[in-house]
């Protein structure tokens, strides 16, 4: 568990799992891993955005750390955040009251394995500058990245980027030991995860109208894919 400071929340957000934060708690779950990863994903993330405007669609936020986080460092940008658990849609919400970023939209549930998100139903735009999702797809049924291509087909407005972070093997070989065990921890907790093959998600943008436009390393085996419209 990653050391906390003072004030810091002391409850940890398994992704891909629920978690009801204590009663006396208010509801801000923190995640290790943001306080790893946080900076690395912001500086590769900033070459794109810094100096834009417009809408971001975050898939899987999880505790809502990184939305906080990435809103904060870019005020022009307006930051909607999704998940599928109740008890991450608590604390993207509570991390938002905590830092009252205006920038920084109300949570929505979200099932990304939908074809259609029904996006305008809920209020939010049709069109997007950015998608962005860190620590997915592994740990869903690959029905999940087949909705978030649909979804960023359907919702990238021109020129926007789909930005997809984690570990992913590379033509079909790992790129670490580490990966190789995680990937098997991964399976074994559900076969319908695991860590997916860059091959695979060209293919997924192909049918979908997109491309891999770079593969950005990262720290800790990682990498950012990120697709543009073909």
């Amino acid at each position: 568990m990653a050391e906390q400071s003072p004030g810091k929340p002391e409850h940890v957000a398994e992704f891909g799992k629920g978690g009801t934060p204590p009663a006396d708690a208010d509801g801000r779950l923190d995640a290790p891993a943001f306080h790893r990863n946080h900076a690395a994903i912001w500086s590769m993330l900033s070459r794109f955005l810094a100096d834009r405007t417009g809408d971001v669609l975050e898939i899987g936020s999880g505790t809502g750390q990184h939305a906080a986080e990435f809103a904060r460092q870019s005020a022009r940008l307006t930051w909607w955040p999704s998940d599928h658990l109740d008890s991450h849609l608590r604390s993207i919400a509570a991390w938002r009251a905590h830092f009252k970023l205006t920038n920084l939209r109300p949570p929505i549930q979200l099932d990304a394995s939908q074809r259609d998100w029904r996006l305008a139903e809920r209020g939010l735009p049709e069109q997007f500058d950015s998608i962005f999702c860190s620590n997915v797809i592994h740990i869903a049924p690959w029905a999940v990245a087949e909705g978030i291509f649909a979804g960023a087909s359907r919702h990238l407005g021109p020129g926007g980027r789909l930005f997809l972070y984690g570990a992913f093997r590379r033509d079909g070989v790992h790129n670490s030991p580490s990966n190789v065990a995680f990937d098997a921890n991964l399976r074994r907790d559900d076969p319908a995860w695991g860590v997916r093959d860059t091959a695979d998600l060209r293919n997924l943008a192909d049918q979908n109208g997109l491309r891999l436009a770079e593969l950005v390393e990262m720290p800790a085996n990682n990498a950012t894919l990120i697709f543009a419209r073909a």
